[in-house]
């Protein structure tokens, strides 16, 4: 799952996992330079239908000692002596793109969007795979299986992609 959303008295047994993914991503981002910018949320409450484009408003800065103390955001900027904080009843997390949205309790029509300036990509570390291909008319899916991480990666490959594939691994 690329998005992780976690919701304040959300029954999902989930939830809970989504929270700790979420809490480990925002202490994660400790010295690293973030774009902070806030928005109106539009009537459909779609944040896909904001201008994320930067405005007057929006802050770039360094983020210093992010942390989660019960459900609430903490940090810093390099030369600010004051902690700042935001208690959200909603956190999603587009790890694909290192975004992270905050909708604050205490302005419910404001969505608030952290994010690294560029895409840092996660990496799955996977030693001693099962390898299987399972082929779909031309097309080839290399399947990658880690039995103790309980995790399984699919790639579809074209015919071309899987020339290439086969050169480089010559």
């Amino acid at each position: 799952m690329q998005t992780a959303i976690w919701q304040q008295e959300n029954a999902d047994p989930r939830n809970v996992q989504y929270f700790a993914e979420i809490s480990q991503w925002w202490t994660s981002l400790n010295g690293q330079e973030i774009t902070w910018r806030q928005r109106l949320l539009p009537e459909t409450g779609a944040v896909a239908d904001l201008n994320w484009e930067p405005q007057r408003f929006d802050e770039t800065f360094v983020v210093t000692q992010p942390q989660v103390r019960g459900i609430t955001l903490y940090w810093q900027k390099p030369d600010a002596k004051e902690e700042r904080n935001t208690t959200p009843y909603r956190l999603e997390l587009d790890k694909l793109r290192q975004t992270l949205y905050i909708y604050p309790q205490s302005q419910r029509g404001v969505v608030i969007r952290v994010a690294l300036p560029q895409v840092v990509y996660q990496q799955v570390k996977i030693s001693q795979p099962q390898l299987s291909v399972l082929r779909s008319g031309e097309q080839a899916i290399l399947v990658l299986r880690d039995e103790p991480q309980r995790l399984e990666i699919q790639v579809s490959l074209s015919p071309e992609q899987l020339a290439e594939l086969k050169q480089k691994l010559a």
